[in-house]
Formats: C-alpha cells, sequence, structure tokens
C-alpha cells in the first residue's frame, strides 16, 4: 500500500480555479460509461461499444493530465521553492503518480 503525504484540508489544490471545469468532464464521463452500459445491455454492435471505451479511456486521460499539469505547477513548484525533504518526497510523488499513469 503507497502513502502519501496529503496537505492539510485548510491547503489550496493546483486544481482548485478548474475545479467546475472538472466537475462537469466527470459528469460527461459518467455519462459516457452508463451509455457504454447501455450499450452492452441492447446488444449494441461490439465495435461501437468498444469505440465508445476508447473514447472514455482519452476523456479520462485528459482529466487525469490535466490534474497532473495542475498538481505539477502548483504543489510541486511551492515545495520546491521551499526546498528540503519535502521537495523531495513532492518530486517522488510526482514521478510515481507519471509512472501510473504511463501503465495505465
Amino acid at each position: 500500500m503507497t502513502t502519501s503525504t496529503r496537505p492539510p484540508a485548510a491547503a489550496t489544490h493546483g486544481y482548485i480555479s478548474d475545479k467546475d471545469r472538472y466537475l462537469a468532464r466527470l459528469k460527461r464521463i459518467e455519462g459516457q460509461a452508463r451509455g457504454i452500459h447501455r450499450m452492452i445491455d441492447e446488444d449494441t454492435y461490439c465495435i461501437d461499444i468498444l469505440t465508445q471505451i476508447s473514447a472514455l479511456n482519452s476523456a479520462l486521460e485528459n482529466v487525469a493530465l490535466g490534474l497532473m499539469d495542475d498538481h505539477l505547477k502548483h504543489c510541486v513548484v511551492s515545495a520546491a521553492k521551499t526546498g528540503g525533504p519535502e521537495a523531495e518526497e513532492k518530486m517522488a510523488e510526482a514521478s510515481r503518480a507519471i509512472a501510473r499513469l504511463v501503465k495505465s
């Protein structure tokens, strides 16, 4: 199990200025997932379902990349300015997250 050092609840996250946009995108992604469920329930042609799954994966990847970009620009840069062990941990944490994204 991987542990992460999360900022206190009062801390501002890098994505906060785009929070509404992320939530709207995730709502659309939920709709896409429900649509895929419905397609399978209605015995839709396999290739059409696979096309929708590909679109869903792409949408999730775009959200993940946006969040990663926000994290790097906000959390990692802030920690790097401070320096010390926190900066090293933020860099390692970001590297692990990037590795997980690349594997998926």
